[in-house]
């Protein structure tokens, strides 16, 4: 079984009596342990499509299966319950709990949805904080740390629950080369370790180099799609 399965899928968003077509017809499927590029100008769908896969949100046409499993038909507490539990995000800006500080904002998911010991969430996240190089900030709060850091926060929060898919939103763009260098040698370790799939939308070529797959997208349509040693479709 594959990881993730689109069929024909759709989204289309109205505005009062406009309608825009943010995805038509995608299929597309990405299996476990694999890392994933979608590319595209802006407006392109890549936002859309990673909420489709991370299960956020529902298509209007075609399926979208993530391990297994139709959003579609799931309500809107079993999403939430299933994201919880098999997904990571992490949001272009952030979304980082304003009062709480660096290290509470990580283990916040740790508490919600995993139950694990204080013991084991203490060094889960102590762990992950070392490993994105931000471990001396983590009494800070958001408000205190430059957009780098906060990057480097909403990383941590989104792996430290070892989930199967990991969605991000450009990942790197708040970063400097030796932190982005990092961050890809954390993910490309936990996707050895754990088995978890990253798939990012993005435009940094770093990103986009070490993706065995590659998704492009142009006006909601997959245009193009490159897995490594096999070639363009």
């Amino acid at each position: 079984m594959s990881l993730i399965e689109t069929t024909n899928l759709g989204k289309t968003y109205r505005s009062g009596e406009v309608e825009v077509n943010a995805l038509q017809d995608i299929s597309l499927t990405i299996e476990s342990s694999s890392i994933v590029s979608v590319i595209g100008p802006s407006g392109s769908g890549k936002t859309t499509l990673l909420n489709m896969m991370g299960c956020l949100d529902t298509p209007t046409s075609g399926t979208a299966r993530v391990l297994g499993a139709d959003a579609a038909g799931m309500t809107s507490r079993e999403r939430t319950s299933f994201r919880g539990k098999n997904v990571g995000f992490i949001f272009q800006d952030f979304n980082l709990v304003p009062v709480l500080t660096a290290y509470e904002n990580v283990e916040y998911p740790l508490i919600m949805i995993h139950r694990l010991s204080t013991s084991e969430r203490r060094t889960r996240v102590g762990e992950i904080l070392e490993a994105v190089g931000i471990a001396d900030q983590t009494g800070k709060y958001p408000g205190q740390l430059s957009g780098g850091q906060k990057q480097r926060v909403a990383v941590a929060r989104a792996l430290v629950t070892r989930p199967r898919i990991a969605l991000a939103d450009e990942p790197t763009a708040n970063l400097d080369h030796e932190t982005a260098f990092r961050i890809i040698s954390l993910m490309k370790a936990m996707r050895d370790e754990f088995g978890t799939t990253f798939i990012f939308s993005t435009h940094d070529p770093r990103i986009v180099s070490e993706a065995e797959t590659v998704y492009r997208l142009e006006d909601g349509r997959l245009v193009d799609s490159y897995v490594e040693g096999k070639g363009h479709d």
